[in-house]
């Protein structure tokens, strides 16, 4: 398992299913991510059972990371054939519909060894999932392992808090969302938001 935040994201090439249906044969995420935010989402396996219910809830969400500057990025072990052929699979059948972001294909596991989320006995991508920033800097890692499904929105949240401090400066507690208090890096910065909010922690 690698610690990648705080460092550039691992650049790749690969196979892919566009968020139109296109398939690409170079699909670079340097490209994709230029002067954007990203989540790269890692998840098990197409045709499964907890991987469509995320990436549908992604999808249902997509206007909002759009409105954040964040693209989404799909990875599974599965081929762009197999990718392709779950989108066009109805929902009522255990497909995904015509999600709106591109399915990475890695079916070599090298996107998902580099990036150190691949499950040490199954041999297919843990529930992973990275925020990158406009530099294309890891700032957050999440992983779960395969039973456990993430929550999009605390993604949401993450990139929320994200943008606010390269915005304003101050740092974000516990539960923070946008609207919320947050801190000024100092000592009477810390002194003042535990006097006024450390009830609501």
């Amino acid at each position: 398992m690698s610690i990648l935040v705080g460092r550039k994201a691992p650049d790749f090439t690969a196979a892919a299913v566009l968020g139109n249906g296109e398939i690409s044969s170079h699909f670079q995420l340097s490209e994709m991510i230029k002067n954007k935010y990203a989540i790269l989402f890692f998840y098990p396996l197409d045709f499964t059972f907890v991987c469509p219910s995320e990436l549908i809830a992604l999808n249902k969400r997509i206007k909002e990371f759009d409105q954040r500057n964040t693209v989404i990025i799909g990875v599974s072990i599965d081929s762009q054939f197999t990718h392709s052929a779950w989108r066009k699979t109805p929902l009522n059948h255990g497909g995904i519909g015509l999600i709106h972001y591109p399915l990475v294909a890695d079916v070599d596991h090298y996107i998902t060894q580099v990036y150190g989320v691949e499950h040490p006995t199954a041999h297919i991508a843990l529930r992973a999932a990275f925020i990158i920033d406009k530099q294309g800097i890891v700032r957050s890692q999440l992983v779960n392992d395969l039973s456990i499904g993430r929550n999009i929105d605390e993604m949401i949240r993450l990139v929320d808090a994200l943008q606010f401090h390269e915005a304003n400066g101050e740092v974000c507690p516990a539960g923070w969302k946008q609207g919320d208090k947050a801190i000024k890096p100092t000592e009477a910065g810390i002194a003042d938001f535990l006097a006024t909010s450390s009830e609501k922690l």
